[in-house]
């Protein structure tokens, strides 16, 4: 158990963390080095630096001050993340407790390109199996994803349906070894997928090879779990694929947090860095109010 988690290793995670950590909270920062500020080769509208300074420079210097200062850092993919009493975080390795929880871990770009994805989505195409696996009971449903979040995913529709087929698109599976287990007991389909049809509602998909499955619906866990997935799930308010926080990066669950590109707005470091700052604050008044 720590007293806060921030799932990113972006500006906004870190910076929040510099405050958390220097208020003497146990704080961790759980993300991978996939931060789009990494492929940023010049930066020049940044506060402090003289000279051009690139974006991967930037993230190694903020995660060098952050460690100093004490903040514990684990390198993997958070898959999942739950609330009981306190937030549970999954990820390919393990699973960590935590009194509050930010989330920055920028937003979601990269899209399926299947045709007819968008037109059904809340028609039998769904992102999140939390909330609309239930509907499935006993029918033939589909996930598309090839990573350990889609296997995450398939098991929580097992309990509901048996006859659930992983579509990877094309791609070949990348599993850790825990997820390889539990992905033996599922039917996998490597065919590329052209479109999803029906009527009214999703009534199968087709391949590129001209050939069809028929289901009664799609779910989406592709690549890997971003900010707004995780919001999905724990009923937390979005718009317009953003994540809503109110002036103190406050969602409408209590004990979580949002900051950066997640929450949409003005996409900048200086923005992201500030809003992590105001977060780092408010979450420590959360946990000293909470503990």
């Amino acid at each position: 158990m720590v007293d806060v988690i921030i799932i990113g290793k972006g500006p906004a995670g870190i910076s929040a963390s510099l405050y958390t950590v220097r208020a003497g909270l146990r704080t961790l920062v759980i993300g991978l080095d996939n931060s789009v500020l990494n492929k940023a080769d010049r930066i020049e509208n940044y506060y402090g630096f003289a000279e051009p300074v690139s974006g991967k420079y930037l993230l190694e210097q903020g995660e060098k001050q952050a460690r100093r200062l004490g903040v514990k850092f684990i390198q993997s993919e958070v898959i999942a993340l739950e609330k009981a009493e306190y937030f549970e975080v999954y990820t390919t390795q393990d699973n960590y407790s935590a009194k509050a929880v930010l989330m920055a871990t920028g937003q979601q770009t990269k899209k399926v390109n299947i045709d007819g994805l968008e037109k059904f989505e809340g028609r039998g195409v769904s992102y999140c199996t939390t909330c609309d696996g239930f509907f499935y009971r006993g029918l033939k449903v589909g996930l598309v994803g090839f990573k350990d979040y889609a296997i995450h995913e398939v098991m929580e529709l097992e309990p509901l349906t048996k006859d659930i087929t992983i579509y990877t698109n094309g791609n070949e599976l990348q599993l850790t070894d825990k997820y390889k287990f539990h992905a033996s007991r599922f039917t996998i389909n490597d065919k590329k997928i052209t479109s999803v049809v029906g009527k009214e509602v999703v009534e199968g998909i087709v391949f590129e090879d001209g050939s069809v499955a028929n289901l009664d619906g799609l779910f989406v866990a592709f690549e890997s779990a971003s900010s707004i997935d995780f919001a999905r799930k724990l009923g937390v308010i979005t718009k317009n694929n953003s994540i809503v926080v109110d002036e103190n990066q406050s969602t409408n669950l209590k004990g979580l947090f949002a900051a950066g590109d997640c929450i949409g707005g003005f996409k900048q470091i200086s923005t992201a860095v500030g809003q992590g700052a105001m977060a780092g604050k408010r979450i420590i008044e959360f946990v000293r109010n909470n503990s």
